[in-house]
C-alpha cells in the first residue's frame, strides 16, 4: 500500500468491519466500498476482536490477498466466526465486541548472527513479528502484543508455543524472523 491512511479512512474500515458482523449475524446492510481508491490498493490485514478487555477473535493475512477493503470484510467475518481459539460470535456478543483494524507494511527479514542478538534486535511496541523454523508453520504477534509481553524474550518464547515449537526454540537455533508495522484503528480511538 503506498502511503498512510487517516483518521477517517481508518474510522470508514471500522465501520465496514463492523457493518460486515450485523449483516452476517443479524441481516444489517452489507457496507458499501467508498468511492477513495485507497480502498482498492493491496494490503495486508488484520482484525481484531475484543470483549470485556479479552481477546475474542483475531485473523488476518500477512500478504495483501487483495484489496484492503475485502480485507477488512473478510478478516472481520473470519475472526468473528472462523478463528478456531473461539466458538463463532454471536449476536449478543456483537453489541459488545471491540474492533480493532490493523494495516500492515511488508514484512522484512530480521538479519542476526548469534542467538542472544535476536531480543536487542526487536523494537518492543514497534514490530510486529513472523517466526518460522524452515519450513514448518510459522507463527505471528502483531506489535500490540508487547502490551501483554513487554520483554523481548517472553515475547519470543510466546511466539514459539504459537508456532507450535517448544518455548526456548529461539535460544537453541537459529530461526526465520521477519518484522512489520501496523498503523492500527481500535473503535473508540479514532
Amino acid at each position: 500500500m503506498g502511503g498512510k491512511l487517516s483518521d477517517s479512512q481508518g474510522l470508514i474500515l471500522l465501520e465496514a468491519a463492523r457493518k460486515v458482523l450485523e449483516h452476517r449475524l443479524d441481516d444489517g446492510a452489507l457496507p458499501v466500498n467508498p468511492v477513495d481508491t485507497v480502498f482498492t490498493e493491496h494490503a495486508a490485514t488484520f482484525v481484531t476482536l475484543q470483549l470485556f478487555g479479552q481477546l475474542r477473535g483475531c485473523i488476518g493475512n500477512l500478504e495483501p490477498v487483495g484489496s484492503l477493503w475485502q480485507g477488512v470484510c473478510d478478516n472481520a467475518i473470519s475472526a468473528a466466526l472462523h478463528d478456531h481459539r473461539f466458538s463463532p460470535l454471536t449476536q449478543e456478543e456483537l453489541e459488545k465486541v471491540h474492533i480493532e483494524v490493523s494495516v500492515l507494511s511488508s514484512p522484512k527479514q530480521l538479519e542476526y548472527k548469534e542467538l542472544h542478538e535476536l531480543p536487542d534486535k526487536l523494537r518492543p511496541g514497534i514490530d510486529g513479528v513472523i517466526l518460522r523454523d524452515g519450513n514448518r508453520g510459522g507463527a505471528t504477534f502483531l506489535p500490540q502484543v508487547w502490551q501483554q509481553l513487554p520483554r523481548p524474550e517472553q515475547f519470543l518464547g510466546h511466539l514459539c508455543l504459537k508456532a507450535h515449537l517448544p518455548e526456548r526454540t529461539w535460544q537453541q537455533k537459529k530461526l526465520d524472523v521477519q518484522t512489520y508495522q501496523v498503523q492500527s484503528f481500535e473503535e473508540g480511538k479514532v
